[in-house]
């Protein structure tokens, strides 16, 4: 058994980790648990790595009723209008859309996917959630129009799939530059399959983004505690999303989301995904993939 002399002790790495599934930002974690910002970043990095893997082999054939997906934005630097203007801008900069599709019933978040809003990335998060998915479902998504072709290409004609289009009518002067305008009406439209218009929805979805944008700093408005780096935004949302399917009781069910999906009997806590993190480290070392399987 190979020890690391220069690791935290564990309740420490569960203290950060819990922090910032819980709308801490970095720096304030750096000085809470008294550990270096670096140590913090890091921490991040193997999480998000580790949580990345275990979302990818763990959530499989899922079997689901209704399905709802919706993006998210927020950006990563600088806004897309400030990027041309940025002194040192990286890789990644702009703005950014974090896909997500949600099990309506369990509350699972099936897929998720960061890139911008356009057609190849509806493609490739469509082929993720057709991938994890073990029977027909009824799909739900927002008006935009690249889900149209995105859900054809993948699912065929082997889904029900309907869009719930807003419809928004003019906002306060006042509020205009920070307040979305004010929907007035939606409209249901019937796409593939035969959909149950009594669940084209996309509610459970939109209250999740509201719990993404409260959990992860990085994610609140008119501050400066934005993504710095592309790469450390998807660690945080690797590690939000297990947390959130895995240890977080859902107070719908007083389970987790995973549990109501049948995809575990147990309810996970942060020392498993330090677990995770320390599996995957000595897979690496090992540079075997089958040295430990993961546990739940």
């Amino acid at each position: 058994m190979l020890i690391d002399m220069n690791r935290l002790p564990l309740p420490t790495r569960v203290r950060i980790l819990s922090m910032m599934v819980e709308g801490s930002s970095l720096r304030s974690i750096s000085r809470v648990c008294d550990v270096s910002i670096n140590t913090v970043s890091k921490l991040l990095v193997d999480a998000g790595r580790a949580c990345a893997e275990f979302h990818d082999a763990k959530v499989r054939h899922v079997n689901a009723a209704r399905v709802q997906c919706d993006e998210i934005w927020s950006f990563c630097y600088a806004k897309a209008s400030n990027v041309r203007n940025a002194k040192r801008p990286v890789d990644g900069a702009g703005d950014v859309w974090t896909w997500s599709a949600i099990d309506a019933d369990s509350k699972l978040i099936v897929s998720w996917f960061v890139g911008p809003r356009n057609v190849y990335v509806a493609y490739d998060f469509m082929s993720d959630l057709r991938g994890r998915l073990a029977n027909r479902v009824q799909l739900t998504s927002d008006g935009l129009r690249v889900y149209i072709d995105a859900v054809g290409s993948t699912f065929g004609d082997e889904i029900d799939f309907a869009q719930l289009v807003k419809i928004y009518g003019p906002s306060p002067e006042s509020q205009r530059r920070y307040s979305p305008p004010e929907c007035v009406g939606a409209r249901k439209s019937l796409l593939t399959g035969n959909p149950d218009p009594k669940h084209v929805s996309t509610s459970f979805v939109e209250r999740q983004n509201l719990t993404m944008r409260m959990s992860m700093r990085r994610f609140t408005r008119l501050t400066n505690a934005f993504s710095k780096k592309f790469e450390n935004h998807c660690h945080a949302l690797a590690l939000y999303f297990v947390w959130y399917n895995w240890c977080r009781l859902h107070k719908a069910h007083k389970i987790t989301p995973a549990m109501a999906a049948g995809l575990t009997d147990t309810v996970m806590d942060m020392s498993d995904v330090v677990a995770l993190i320390d599996a995957a480290e000595t897979r690496r070392r090992f540079k075997d993939p089958r040295q430990l399987p993961y546990q739940t």
